[in-house]
């Protein structure tokens, strides 16, 4: 969603100051005692140094206020709540003499103290209570807690004889003070030697194989975490090595050591030590031998309900499973089996029992599914029983949106879906879905303001990589994931720009080897674009026609154009006749049959070479691929980055095929399919995200992207809808969208777009109040021509030298979150044009009558 438009007159900044005024009158000690101090700052300090390390000082029990931008915002707003609201409500009562007989001829006294009670003061005070912070003063018990985690911490990695105090270093100000927290670390302790003491034999075994990748060495520091990381790094060993039942507190070590101050000796000894199983029953807790567990036999309930029973089922024998089912089989065994990572005779595997979950949630066909494990200790044998319970096999989804923006004054729009689950028995699934938008257009000039758009699409997945005559199960194992999506649709357009009727089929695979990437191959992706209003170019881009008709305003009175020209409106400044008048003046003057001054040629020969490109039809047979991957862990995790990189190619089937059957020819040369040339090109993007987790949910996040996309052979440009355009809320948001570029061009056309682009956003993200959060951005970045059929020198990137076009845009902006999504809005302010000539690119149009506001959902990156 993208709703730009500008702020204009002061008064947004009056609101501003009077705000800022407000705010800054309000006393931060309004509710701190004569006797307490407010909490200013914390500061840690280790052998004199002063930490920054965020884990260490989130060790920190009492924090000073939360600032907004270095302004303590919630504690003034909390101090501006009332102390007593009870005593406001009776002052209203004697400000007006009467006002409390009149309010008793009919309430009674009880009603009276109930109104008090609710009086709108009182909620005003609790609301302000809520969303604001009360004072934070030091409290020295408080401040021994700290100390105490900090004691613990530096003891956990090896530091036992550290000592911990604080300082109180009062300011000049009134009543206020930070806290200094003092750490002397002293010797750290070291592992001088290892040992173990394991109880079970398969244990030992298991343990003897792997010691080379311990956690824990000799000469190595002591490191508490190293311990946890090692018990972690047993258990998942001897759980994916056939124990299945192994408990991870059976784990403890033995570490002696000499802690006292008169003895300098820092090593110590470790001792790990097992113990066998231990199990409890009703009676007694009994323990035995740890042992190596092998799959007997793998049952699967299809169809599985609660309470159904196995003696009432059938059952089929494949590739050493039993599969139950009812009456019917409604399943390939081959579509459950390869879902399935138990194998008959082959140890047990966390992992095995981790992918089979996973798997089998992704073929969209079951509910989650339920694995029990059955142990016949006399054979160290497993049995285990999967109950699968389908999913409904039909799904049906309908939506409605009404929508309004710069471009539809009102739009209704729907759209339905019909799922179809296990269409072919293999867990397939069929998607049937069909949309359509109706409204009235804001602005236009066009006959009509009435707008539509339909279209329909038809999916089918597998859960399977899908290659005739190869098996990629080997290349691409079924634990990954592996998905095949043929997908074809089309989409029709009424009174929108030119009108286009598109259809669009896709042969897509994808694969996700780890929770950390993700694998998209379209092999074939081919895309038809049809323009059936093609003659109302300079409706649409109404830039463009204004540019042309501003220079046929020198050339008015050429007798070869008589008829081009619409006198009716203003006689002594004519406009062009769209679209027969336009035409016959650009062929005038591309054909000579008009002389016209060099700049003038010029231009008319860019507006036609533009018009000819985005009025063209395009028939795109593509493929590309993408790679994306990111170590973010579980979605409170802040501190991560992403990369994805694109590469797309274009044309290169179509051209192989040209030299085994004849292609038509236009014109210019370029080879047909169907009476379209065929669009040729090459394409790569590189897409980076880092967010650093700066404190107290206060974030930086920045992006970079870099694309380009090179016409060759059969093309001269890139087609529009593969091509790059710059500005808008997800990208320059002191640009509209499609505004900014190419390069430093100041002809603005309706829809700016290149073939080549820099991006780089950098957003600094606090707390507010509650829910509501703010941001400083800033964002660089433009979109240029390269080695295509524009020769603009504006437009084109030639070097380095063109990175000076590189626009800047600065804001600030403000999100509400709604848990599930986030709603945006963000203020950018031109701070670098390059579109103005060099003395005044800087600063031309930063005020508030200039801004942009760019409407959002969920973060822009």
């Amino acid at each position: 969603m993208n709703t730009p438009f500008p702020l204009k007159g002061i008064a947004a900044k009056i609101g501003i100051f009077l705000l800022i005024a407000l705010l800054s009158s309000c006393n931060a000690l309004k509710r701190v005692g004569e006797d307490e101090l407010l909490l200013t700052k914390n500061t840690i300090f280790v052998d004199g140094e002063k930490v920054l390390d965020e884990d260490i000082k989130s060790l920190i029990v009492q924090e000073p206020n939360t600032r907004v931008l270095g302004y303590p915002l919630r504690l003034n707003l909390y101090n501006l709540a009332k102390k007593d609201p009870d005593s406001t409500f009776q002052a209203w009562l004697g400000k007006k003499p009467g006002r409390e007989e009149k309010l008793a001829n009919f309430l009674s006294q009880k009603q009276v103290d109930a109104l008090g009670e609710s009086f709108l003061v009182k909620g005003y005070s609790e609301w302000l209570k809520k969303i604001g912070e009360a004072p934070v003063v030091i409290d020295t018990s408080r401040a021994r807690k700290t100390l105490q985690r900090l004691n613990s911490y530096y003891g956990s990695k090896g530091y036992f004889n550290n000592s911990t105090t604080f300082e109180i270093v009062e300011e000049k100000r009134k009543q206020r003070a930070a806290l200094d927290f003092l750490v002397t670390l002293g010797k750290p302790y070291f592992i001088d030697s290892l040992s173990q003491n394991i109880a079970s034999p398969a244990i030992d075994s298991l343990y003897l194989l792997n010691r080379e990748n311990s956690f824990i060495q000799e000469k190595k520091q002591f490191d508490l975490s190293d311990f946890n990381q090692e018990r972690q790094r047993l258990t998942e060993l001897f759980r994916n090595s056939g124990v299945y039942n192994f408990q991870e507190s059976s784990i403890t070590y033995d570490i002696l050591r000499d802690t006292t101050e008169t003895r300098d000796d820092q090593q110590m000894n470790v001792e790990l030590k097992i113990e066998n199983l231990r199990k409890r029953s009703d009676t007694a807790i009994t323990t035995s031998e740890y042992r190596v567990f092998s799959f007997d036999k793998i049952n699967i309930y299809a169809d599985y309900e609660f309470g159904d029973e196995s003696d009432s089922m059938q059952s089929t024998e494949f590739e050493n499973y039993t599969i139950y089912y009812k009456d019917k089989l409604r399943y390939k065994p081959k579509a459950l089996t390869d879902a399935i990572f138990f194998e008959k005779d082959s140890l047990y595997r966390d992992i095995d029992r981790l992918r089979t979950y996973r798997q089998i949630t992704n073929l969209n066909t079951f509910k989650y599914p339920n694995i029990q494990i059955l142990e016949d200790s006399t054979q160290s044998k497993l049995i285990s029983n999967i109950y699968l319970t389908a999913r409904k096999k039909y799904s049906l989804g309908l939506n409605l949106d009404i929508t309004h923006s710069n471009i539809q004054r009102l739009g209704i729009g729907f759209s339905s879906s019909l799922i179809t689950r296990n269409i072919f028995g293999g867990a397939e699934t069929l998607s049937l879905s069909a949309r359509g938008t109706f409204g009235l257009l804001s602005d236009t000039n066009l006959p009509e303001d009435f707008f539509s758009e339909v279209g329909a699409d038809i999916n089918l997945s597998f859960p399977r990589i899908w290659f005739p005559l190869l098996n990629t199960k080997r290349i691409i194992p079924t634990f990954m994931l592996p998905k095949t999506s043929i997908s074809a649709g089309t989409s029709f357009q009424k009174n929108i720009g030119l009108d286009k009727q598109t259809l669009n089929t896709i042969l897509s695979y994808g694969w996700v080897p780890n929770n950390f990437q993700r694998n998209t191959l379209e092999l074939l992706n081919i895309l038809y674009v049809r323009n059936v209003n093609s003659d109302r170019f300079f409706n649409v881009y109404t830039s463009t026609y204004r540019t042309l008709d501003n220079i046929a305003d020198n050339y008015e009175d050429e007798p070869a154009l008589a008829g081009a020209f619409d006198f009716s409106n203003d006689p002594e400044d004519p406009n062009l006749i769209i679209p027969g008048g336009t035409s016959d003046f650009i062929d005038a003057v591309l054909n000579g049959t008009i002389a016209t001054a060099t700049d003038d040629f010029i231009d008319v020969s860019r507006i036609e070479e533009r018009r000819d490109r985005l009025t063209e039809n395009n028939l795109i047979f593509s493929s590309n691929y993408t790679f994306t991957k990111n170590n973010k862990v579980g979605i409170n995790d802040n501190s991560f980055y992403q990369f994805r990189v694109n590469l797309e190619s274009a044309g290169n089937l179509l051209s192989g095929l040209s030299y085994i059957f004849p292609f038509n020819q236009n014109e210019n040369g370029n080879l047909q399919v169907f009476g379209v040339s065929y669009s040729q090109y090459v394409k790569t993007e590189f897409d980076f995200i880092k967010h650093w987790d700066l404190n107290r949910s206060n974030v930086l996040a920045f992006r970079s992207f870099f694309g380009v996309a090179v016409p060759y052979g059969n093309s001269e440009s890139v087609p529009f809808v593969r091509s790059y355009f710059a500005g808008g809320s997800n990208d320059n948001r002191a640009w509209f969208p499609y505004s900014l570029g190419p390069g430093s061009s100041s002809d603005i056309n309706d829809f700016n777009e290149a073939n080549l682009k820099l991006a780089f956003n950098l957003e600094y993200r606090f707390p507010i109040v509650g829910n509501i959060k703010g941001a400083l951005f800033a964002d660089a970045g433009n979109i240029w021509n390269v080695w295509d059929n524009v020769d603009d020198p504006a437009k084109t990137f030639s070097g380095f030298d063109s990175l000076a076009d590189i626009a800047l845009g600065t804001g600030f902006g403000l999100r509400y979150d709604f848990t599930y999504f986030v709603f945006r809005v963000d203020t950018g302010f031109k701070t670098y044009n390059p579109a103005e000539v060099q003395s005044k690119r800087w600063f031309r149009d930063y005020n508030f009558s200039n801004a942009v506001i760019q409407i959002g959902i969920n973060y822009p990156f």
